[in-house]
């Protein structure tokens, strides 16, 4: 095999070798920007605050992401990679970057700058699309115990109304078969072509005084969910449990799903090794990053169990359906959404950091593929300087 040099001695395209040059990352930064927006408008949801990350490289581009960090992991995240080539991301997730995969859509969103590529394209992605699901919580009672099944039934009609395809709730109510009789009225009032989903976010209710449910429990609340044709039943179990989530996913036809706190590729393997989901559902940033959910999809692939990620909102989204278009996701969750409000509502102040009218394409309830490089977002660099936080 000719080396480098070899092959270039020979006189094969040297117009090409010429124009590759290492790119090194020269800076990075992270703050806040807050949009000036009515006090009671973002006292009933809408987002206005902001935490930026960017990344400078000797190219001269910079990248951005809005996953992003307080300015005390400053220190930590410059030494590891200032001076650093800006490509070598396996290098810098080994460093330490896994823990800080906001960045690391920064670093991705710069690569695709420099290649004049949509980051999903980079990673092999060809979908043009993928599917939106938005998951709501009610402010109050984080067990939405105040939150009664007609309130839950017109949200999910304005969903559907505004042409998205599902909603997802939480499963949390101290009677658990509470969230059964919630979805039987949800799908009275959608019909049969409106996905529901629900999720028990593993550990999270014990937050309000509630035991991880056993087996029977999760058992009676899958089989009642299935009955009104929920599409799936979300982390019923502990996160450290692979095999329960597998034995109710063996005897129940509704899907059963999970994976959002795990970090690195070992829990994901593992949960494919004990069947423990039905579909894995890494997280865009804490799971470790864009390249980290494409590497479960490539794990999951060998088993044919399908990816789905873990959603987030607004700005900080972008990361997220990168990953969600290479992977060729069906769905992409957004999360939280804070009723009555929509996603464009909900994220309108963000608009304030972009050039451009609209922060995603999004039509017939799904998200369009970006046409601009990198993660997709026009961002204003003016705009996040004047409305930076000092």
């Amino acid at each position: 095999m000719l080396s480098r040099r070899r092959f270039l001695a020979a006189g094969a395209a040297p117009a090409w070798a010429a124009a590759v040059k290492p790119v090194r990352i020269t800076g990075i930064d992270l703050y806040e920007v807050q949009v000036p927006w009515p006090a009671e408008r973002v006292r009933v949801g809408v987002e206005n605050r902001f935490r930026v990350v960017e990344v400078h490289t000797d190219a001269g581009v910079t990248g951005y992401s809005f996953a992003g960090y307080g300015a005390n992991q400053l220190p930590a995240l410059k030494g590891m990679l200032v001076g650093k080539l800006l490509h070598a991301v396996e290098e810098h997730l080994r460093s330490g970057l896994l823990k800080y995969a906001g960045v690391e859509h920064a670093i991705w969103d710069a690569i695709g700058k420099l290649a004049g590529q949509p980051v999903h394209r980079l990673l092999g992605g060809s979908a043009d699309r993928v599917k939106a699901y938005l998951t709501c919580v009610w402010p109050g009672n984080l067990d939405q115990s105040h939150v009664s099944y007609r309130e839950q039934a017109e949200m999910a009609m304005r969903i559907q109304k505004a042409g998205f395809r599902g909603m997802k709730i939480r499963a949390w109510r101290p009677n658990p078969l509470d969230d059964v009789d919630a979805c039987n009225e949800i799908r009275a009032a959608v019909g049969p072509d409106f996905d529901i989903m629900f999720d028990r976010t593993a550990h999270a209710p014990q937050a309000v005084g509630q035991k991880i449910w056993d087996y029977e429990t999760g058992l009676k609340v899958a089989r009642g969910l299935e009955r009104h044709r929920a599409l799936w039943l979300e982390e019923p179990y502990a996160r450290e449990d692979y095999i329960t989530p597998a034995k109710l996913a063996s005897a129940v036809d509704i899907l059963i799903t999970g994976g959002e706190g795990f970090l690195g590729t070992d829990s994901f393997h593992q949960c494919l090794l004990h069947r423990t989901y039905d579909i894995l559902q890494p997280e865009g940033e804490r799971s470790g990053g864009i390249f980290l959910c494409r590497k479960v999809s490539f794990l999951a692939q060998a088993y044919n169990v399908p990816v789905i990620l873990h959603g987030t909102m607004a700005l900080r989204l972008a990361g997220w359906i990168a990953a969600s278009l290479a992977i060729g996701s069906e769905w992409q969750e957004v999360a939280l959404i804070t009723p009555p409000l929509l996603p464009q509502e909900q994220w309108e102040p963000g608009l304030k950091l972009l050039r451009s009218k609209e922060m995603y394409r999004i039509e017939a309830g799904h998200f369009l593929a970006p046409d601009l490089p990198g993660l997709g977002l026009d961002v204003n660099p003016d705009a996040l300087q004047e409305y930076r936080v000092r």
